[in-house]
C-alpha cells in the first residue's frame, strides 16, 4: 500500500520494541521538525487548525512526531521484574526468556482495587466468541477488582474496515480496541483520534505509580507512541495522549513456520533460500491428492525479495516505492507461481483458510503467523498427546537469486485501547485500573490469569509446573481477544517450553544482523488519501494477478495506474518527511 506499515498486522505479535527517535545529527532541533519541514501547515498536509467547535480535518496527510521528552507523559518508575530470567537478551530485539515457569508466579498487584462499572469495548477476535457469561470473564471481573466488562467481539479480518464506520457514527461502546495496521483503513487517522477519542492526558500524565505502578513502568516510548497533536501550529502544547498503549515492538515482527518433524520425515532439509522452498514444495504438494506445501506467505515473504517494510526506499535522490522496483515483479511472480503449480493451499487468501489448524494436523508443511503459535501449539499437541513427533520451527531469513538476506523488524507500539470522547474521568480511571492488571509481564500471577485462566477451570500445572489449558482453556482461547487488549506488558518476555525458549532466543541472536531499519523512525505518518485509496486499488489488483484472476502482463499498468492516482502524491509527502528527518 502507499503508507509505510510498523509491523505486520497479526493479533498475536506480542514482542515490544523501543521505538527509535531522529538522529541526534539532524539539522533540525526535534521538537520543531514538523514546522520546519512545511510538512504540518494548515491544509498543505497535517492538521488544519482546531478551533472551539470544528473538528480537526483533512486529507493531504499528515505526519507527527514520536517525541519520548514531553511533559504529559506518565512519570517513569521502573517496575523490575520480580524473578531474574534464566535467559537474558538485549531488549527489545533480542527478548530474555525463562526456561522454568515461575512457580509460584509473583503477585503484581498486592492490594486490587474495587469497583462495580459496567463498560462496553470493542475488540477484534479471530477465533469462536466468548459468552457474556464465560466462567472466564466473571472470574477477572472479580479479580481486577469488580469491574464488568463486556468485550464485543467481531471477526479480526472485517474488524479494520467496519471500525471506520463504528467510529464516525461514535457507536463503539466505551472503549475500542484497534492494531496499528488497522489505521491504515480510516483515511486521516491522526484526525479520527482527536476528534474521537477521549484526551486522557489529565489523568495519566505525571507520578501515576501509586495507583498504577505497572502503567507508569511502561515507559516513555510506549506512552510518546501514544500521543497525538491536534495543531501543527504548536504540536507540543496541542499534544494529549490519547490511547493506552499495547505491545512495543521490536525483533523479528513474525515468522515463516515449518513443521520440523514432517520435514526430516520426508527427507528434506529446512529451506534457506527462497529457491529451495519452491523445490520442497514442488516435492510435497499434491494437489490431486489433496496436499499443498504453503499456507500464509502473502506478508513474511516481502522480506525475501528486499521489499522494504514501509514501503519506500530512499535510492541517494529520492524515494522509489516497492511497487516501482523490479524485485516487486519478482515477488509477485514467485506468488503467481505458488498458484499456477498448486503449491499453496487453495483456501489461502479467503475467510475460510485455517492455517492453525491445517499446520497442526500436517496437511501443510509451511505458514506465516505470529510468535505465539509457536509456543501455543507445541504446548497445546503435547498437553493432548496427539501427536508426540510434533514439532515447529522458524525458518530463517530467505535470500533469493544470492542476494543478502533481510527480515522485517516489528517498530513502535503494535496497538492502542482508546476510550469514547465523552466518557468520565472516574470511568476512564477504573478502566485503566484493569489495564494495570494487564500490564503484569510473564512470571506474575496477574499474567498468569489473563493468559491462560484459572487453575481447575481453564488450566492445570503439568509436571514441570507449567499452566497447560484444559479442554474449556482451549475453547476460551482460540485467539480471542479480550483482557489481553485493555493493555501491553511492561516488558516482552519469551514464552513456552524450555526447548522452544532455547529455540527462539537462539533464532532471535541470529536473526539480528539482517534485521532492516525503519527509515521514518520517529514520526507518525498518515498518507495522503489519494495515496491510501490508490494503494487500496493496487493490492486488490496484485491480488487478482497472484490468485489468477488476472494476468501478469497487467501489473506495469497498474503501476502507472497507482502513480497517477496518487502514489506520486504520497511519494512527495514521505520525501519531505524524510529529508527532513535525514537532512538530505
Amino acid at each position: 500500500m502507499a503508507w509505510p506499515v510498523r509491523a505486520h498486522p497479526h493479533p498475536q505479535l506480542k514482542d515490544e520494541d523501543d521505538m527509535p527517535t531522529p538522529s541526534d545529527g539532524s539539522l533540525f532541533r526535534r521538537r520543531s521538525l514538523l514546522k520546519a519541514a512545511g510538512i504540518g501547515t494548515a491544509g498543505a498536509a497535517g492538521f488544519p487548525l482546531l478551533s472551539a467547535c470544528a473538528e480537526v480535518s483533512g486529507g493531504e496527510g499528515n505526519v507527527q512526531e514520536v517525541d519520548q521528552t514531553l511533559d504529559i507523559l506518565p512519570t517513569y518508575k521502573e517496575w523490575p521484574l520480580p524473578i531474574e530470567p534464566d535467559l537474558v537478551g538485549e531488549p527489545p530485539n533480542h527478548p530474555s526468556g525463562y526456561l522454568a515457569y515461575p512457580n509460584p508466579p509473583a503477585k503484581a498487584i498486592a492490594n486490587p482495587p474495587s469497583n462495580s462499572g459496567s463498560y462496553q469495548v470493542y475488540v477484534p477476535n479471530w477465533g469462536p466468541a466468548l459468552a457474556k457469561d464465560d466462567p472466564y470473564l466473571l472470574a477477572m471481573q472479580e479479580a481486577t477488582g469488580g469491574t464488568k466488562i463486556e468485550f464485543v467481539q467481531s471477526d479480526g479480518e472485517a474488524f479494520a474496515e467496519a471500525s471506520t464506520q463504528w467510529i464516525q457514527a461514535e457507536e463503539f461502546g466505551d472503549a475500542i480496541f484497534m492494531f496499528g495496521w488497522m489505521t491504515n483503513s480510516h483515511a486521516g487517522f491522526n484526525e479520527t483520534v482527536v476528534n474521537r477519542f477521549a484526551d486522557i492526558s489529565d489523568i495519566v500524565s505525571g507520578d501515576i505509580a501509586e495507583r498504577w505502578p505497572l502503567l507508569a513502568g511502561r515507559g516513555d516510548n510506549a506512552w510518546a507512541d501514544s500521543v497525538w497533536s491536534s495543531d501543527p501550529e504548536d504540536p507540543v502544547g496541542s499534544a494529549g495522549i490519547y490511547g493506552v498503549p499495547w505491545g512495543l515492538l521490536g525483533g523479528p515482527s513474525n515468522a515463516f513456520f515449518h513443521r520440523a518433524d514432517l520435514l526430516a520425515e520426508g527427507g528434506f532439509a529446512v529451506p534457506t533460500t527462497v529457491e529451495e522452498l519452491l523445490e520442497t514444495a514442488r516435492a510435497w504438494s499434491d494437489d490431486k491428492a489433496g496436499r499443498w506445501a504453503i499456507g500464509g506467505t502473502d506478508y513474511i515473504s516481502k522480506a525475501w525479495f528486499r521489499l522494504e517494510a514501509t514501503g519506500w526506499l530512499w535510492d541517494g535522490s529520492g524515494l522509489v516505492h516497492n511497487y516501482e522496483r523490479s524485485e516487486f515483479k519478482e515477488w509477485v511472480e514467485f506468488q503467481r507461481t505458488l498458484t499456477d503449480e498448486k503449491l499453496r493451499h487453495p483456501s489461502v487468501g479467503s475467510a475460510d483458510f485455517d492455517g492453525k489448524t491445517l499446520h497442526r494436523t500436517g496437511e501443510i508443511l509451511f505458514d506465516q503467523d505470529g510468535w505465539s503459535r509457536w509456543w501455543q501449539m507445541t504446548q497445546e499437541v503435547r498437553a493432548t498427546g496427539e501427536n508426540p513427533a510434533f514439532e515447529l520451527g522458524p525458518v530463517g531469513a530467505l535470500t533469493f537469486q544470492g542476494r543478502e538476506p533481510m527480515y522485517h523488524s516489528a517498530w513502535g507500539v503494535g496497538g492502542w485501547l482508546f476510550f469514547r470522547k465523552d466518557l468520565g474521568e472516574d470511568a476512564i480511571a477504573e478502566l485503566l485500573d484493569v489495564s494495570n492488571y494487564v500490564a503484569a509481564p510473564y512470571g506474575t500471577k496477574e499474567y498468569e490469569t489473563v493468559q491462560f485462566g484459572f487453575e481447575g477451570q481453564q488450566f492445570e500445572y503439568d509436571a514441570d509446573g507449567r499452566p497447560a489449558l484444559t479442554e474449556a482453556g482451549v475453547r476460551g482461547f482460540q485467539d480471542s481477544l479480550s483482557y489481553t487488549a485493555m493493555s501491553g506488558t511492561t516488558e516482552y518476555l519469551l514464552e513456552g517450553p524450555a526447548d522452544v525458549i532455547e529455540a527462539r532466543f537462539a533464532f532471535d541472536e541470529a536473526i539480528l544482523p539482517y534485521l532492516d531499519t525503519n527509515p521514518f523512525a520517529g514520526l507518525r505518518l498518515t498518507s495522503p488519501e489519494s495515496g491510501t485509496n490508490a494503494g487500496s486499488v493496487f493490492d486488490e489488483k496484485v491480488n487478482d494477478i497472484i490468485y489468477g484472476r488476472a494476468e501478469l502482463s497487467e501489473l506495469d499498468g497498474a503501476v502507472a495506474t497507482w502513480k497517477s492516482e496518487g502514489g506520486d502524491e504520497a511519494r512527495e509527502f514521505y520525501e519531505k518527511a524524510y529529508k527532513q528527518l535525514h537532512g538530505e
